[in-house]
């Protein structure tokens, strides 16, 4: 009997390069005898509700392509199921943190191989209040990039997109009075940027939050930038996350498999790229080992062993 996979794409995701690649992946889905149901996104949040919806005992796989955005969607219906299913994935987006960890190949078709494979992956997920991420919840200087930069806009620039709209930010850095709860120790600062991670790297910048990174191992990497007083201090945190080091009086770093945040005034947090509404208070949990995704175990996961400080707040 052929297996049965549920296929989910975004055809406007990267530069819409799915259109012309559609058939040949289909041909490999085919070949791996599997009997595909397809469904094209058509809007927000729609690919969550189909993966959340899917009848039990139906589909022995689900396939996404698209961004982290599309990834998000389709494990956050998967993880609001009884039944969890393995996930495939084709990255088609313009940076693809998350595959880039997992070292799903950028080349779709590879991706489709690997998505038919029989390796896959137990990873972390990450559980915002009642949402879930994939790699990245976070808050402040330059997370609404994301979601605010025209779809147009990633098509033609790619990863330069997110960093022109982010330069627009600049003049009017916005901070927020915070409640960080952490490993049993709580501190209180002005904060412009905050996040909770689980992938190598982030805005396709690499050890953003550590060089000991493990997407199995029921931590999350944790970081939040102090407000600068003054223009030399604020290119005093550029210029360390440059260089990707965290060593800095500016930043609080940690490993923990839950934080809570909380502030008086609402803030606006995004999840994998996509607006995660806003909150005064956030409770942050990682799941360990949640999901099956699918990789390729010749290729060894995009993870560095370093030594790192094990304490809460590494300041």
């Amino acid at each position: 009997m052929r297996k049965k996979m549920m296929f989910i794409f975004n055809p406007y995701a990267g530069k819409a390069q799915i259109r012309n690649k559609l058939v040949d992946i289909l041909d490999i889905f085919t070949k791996n005898n599997y009997e595909i149901t397809i469904y094209p996104t058509q809007g927000n949040q729609d690919a969550m509700e189909l993966t959340r919806d899917l009848p039990q005992n139906t589909y022995d796989l689900v396939v996404c392509s698209g961004g982290d955005g599309t990834l998000d969607q389709v494990v956050s219906g998967m993880m609001k199921r009884e039944e969890k299913l393995p996930i495939g994935y084709i990255p088609a987006g313009s940076t693809n943190d998350f595959a880039n960890s997992l070292k799903i190949p950028k080349n779709m078709l590879k991706a489709a191989e690997v998505a038919v494979g029989e390796d896959y992956f137990l990873s972390d997920i990450g559980s915002f209040n009642d949402d879930y991420y994939v790699y990245i919840a976070a808050f402040g200087i330059f997370t609404d990039v994301s979601y605010q930069t025209k779809q147009e806009a990633k098509n033609v620039l790619g990863h330069a997109a997110y960093i022109l709209e982010g330069m627009k930010r600049l003049g009017s850095i916005k901070s927020y009075h915070l409640k960080i709860e952490c490993n049993g120790e709580t501190i209180e600062d002005e904060f412009i940027f905050g996040m909770v991670t689980n992938s190598v790297s982030v805005g396709g910048f690499k050890h953003i939050t550590s060089r000991n990174i493990l997407l199995d191992d029921g931590l999350f990497e944790a970081a939040f930038i102090k407000k600068p007083n003054n223009p030399i201090e604020l290119q005093d945190i550029i210029a360390t996350l440059l260089i990707e080091n965290l060593d800095s009086s500016y930043i609080y770093s940690y490993k923990t498999d839950k934080v809570v945040i909380t502030s008086e005034e609402a803030i606006p947090w995004t999840l994998d790229g996509e607006f995660g509404g806003e909150h005064c208070k956030s409770v942050i949990r990682c799941n360990k080992q949640a999901l099956n995704i699918k990789v390729d175990l010749n290729k060894p996961l995009l993870i560095e062993q370093n030594t790192i400080k094990d304490d809460c707040f590494a300041k």
